[in-house]
């Protein structure tokens, strides 16, 4: 039991794992799905987001199948430990969520396209969980790269929080904040239900609908 609460606790930064210099592990050159790199750097008319909104698996297949991205990955964000480990991350001692990279178009897709995706697909009221998924890992969270994309998550945040409270259900408990740096993840997690298409998914949305006009920008 006190192992799990301090799961659900956000570690203090002096006592959080020292991590590593360089990553642990090879980082794939391609996405599985789409053919495009993993890393920048990327062509100048794309634009790249950062969300968090549980279990990384399914999150990132929900992303790699909407018109106008160029390419995902997943990995690490919003902790202070260098280059972890998947293992490292799970111990809630690292502080990182697990966090998908979006690199998308925005002549195609709004990037509050984007975030009406990422909020109606998980619940963003459960705090430090999402369904059986249980710590700091898997909490809701917007990693944004400008002003302009924390303008435009603050207020569909808020949108969505009066449509979630007039439907009887809690606030909103998603965090918003500038992005840092990006760790991937081992290669088996990359595009994991395309490699695994039966594996697991425990995201589930609250099925109300999020207010964000499809022309929004």
């Amino acid at each position: 039991m006190f192992f799990a609460h301090r799961k659900t606790v956000m570690v203090a930064p002096g006592e959080a794992l020292r991590g590593r210099e360089r990553p642990a592990f090879a980082i794939p050159e391609r996405h599985a799905v789409l053919g495009t790199p993993l890393q920048p750097p990327f062509p100048e008319n794309l634009e790249v987001a950062y969300f968090a909104l549980g279990c990384f698996w399914g999150a990132e297949r929900l992303f790699w199948q909407m018109d106008g991205v160029h390419s995902t990955a997943v990995g690490y964000m919003g902790g202070y430990t260098p280059n972890p480990t998947y293992q490292e991350v799970c111990t809630g001692q690292t502080g990182h969520a697990e966090t998908v990279q979006v690199v998308f178009d925005p002549a195609r897709v709004s990037y509050a396209e984007l975030l009406k995706r990422c909020f109606e697909a998980h619940d963003p009221t459960q705090g430090m969980r999402q369904g059986n998924d249980v710590g700091t890992q898997y909490r809701s969270a917007v990693f944004c790269v400008d002003e302009a994309q924390e303008r435009t998550a603050t207020e569909v945040r808020a949108a969505y929080d009066a449509v979630l409270r007039a439907a009887g259900r809690a606030g909103i408990t998603t965090d918003i904040g500038r992005a840092g740096t990006f760790y991937y993840a081992e290669e088996y997690h990359q595009q994991y239900l395309h490699k695994v298409p039966d594996g697991y998914c425990g995201l589930a949305g609250t099925g109300v609908t999020c207010p964000v006009a499809a022309a929004s920008r």
